[in-house]
C-alpha cells in the first residue's frame, strides 16, 4: 500500500503527521459525541479514527526508525487534538442551561428572550446584600453568543452560567433553521 514509500522515505513522517492529525482529531469528536448522547455518529466516526490509526502505527512498525516519525508522531497527536477541539467549537453541538442572575428587575430581558422564541423561567432570590432575581433558559449551544448579547444589552454586570444539558423534553424553543429538522419524529 505504501510501498513508494521505499523510494521516498523523507515522506513517512509528514504522512504519520497528518495522519495522525485525521484520527486524533476523529477520537476527540468521537468523544464529544459519545457524551452528548449522539449514539449514532459515534460509532461510525470511532470506526474511521482506528481505521486511520491502524494504517499510520502499522507505517511505523514496518518503516519508522527515526527520530523524526517519532516527533511527527507526538506532533500529529497534540495538532489533532486541537483540531478536533476547534471543529468542535465550530460544530457548536448540544443544549445548555442558561442561568442568569441580575439585581435589575428581568422583564425586559424575558421579553427580549421571548420575542426570539426562547422560554424561560424566573426566580425571585436573595443574593449577599440585595434581592435578586434568577432567569433560566434552555438553548442550544450555538445560541450561546446571541443570549450573551442580550444580556449584555440588559445589564453589563449580569452575572450567567451555563452548563450542558443531556436530555430536554418539552418547553419553548425556537423555531430550527434546518430544514430536515422539521420532519424529524416527535416534533
Amino acid at each position: 500500500m505504501f510501498d513508494f514509500l521505499d523510494q521516498y522515505p523523507y515522506l513517512l513522517p509528514v504522512i504519520i503527521f497528518f495522519g495522525r492529525i485525521c484520527d486524533v482529531t476523529l477520537g476527540t469528536l468521537r468523544i464529544i459525541f459519545v457524551s452528548k448522547g449522539e449514539k449514532n455518529k459515534a460509532p461510525i466516526i470511532g470506526f474511521f479514527e482506528v481505521l486511520i490509526w491502524i494504517i499510520v502505527i502499522s507505517q511505523i512498525f514496518s518503516r519508522a526508525n527515526n527520530l523524526i516519525s517519532y516527533v511527527s508522531y507526538a506532533a500529529g497527536y497534540a495538532v489533532g487534538n486541537y483540531v478536533g477541539i476547534i471543529i468542535e467549537s465550530r460544530i457548536a453541538l448540544g443544549v445548555l442551561v442558561c442561568r442568569i442572575y441580575t439585581n435589575k428587575e428581568p422583564s425586559m430581558l424575558v421579553k427580549m428572550l421571548t420575542e426570539r422564541g426562547y422560554g424561560s423561567t424566573t426566580m425571585k432570590g436573595m443574593g449577599t446584600k440585595e434581592q435578586a432575581y434568577i432567569i433560566e433558559t434552555v438553548v442550544e449551544r450555538k445560541a450561546l453568543k446571541e443570549i450573551d448579547h442580550f444580556i449584555t444589552v440588559f445589564d453589563q454586570n449580569t452575572f450567567y452560567t451555563a452548563e450542558d444539558v443531556r436530555i430536554r423534553q418539552k418547553g419553548v424553543f425556537p423555531k430550527s433553521s434546518l430544514f430536515f429538522k422539521r420532519w424529524r419524529l416527535g416534533k
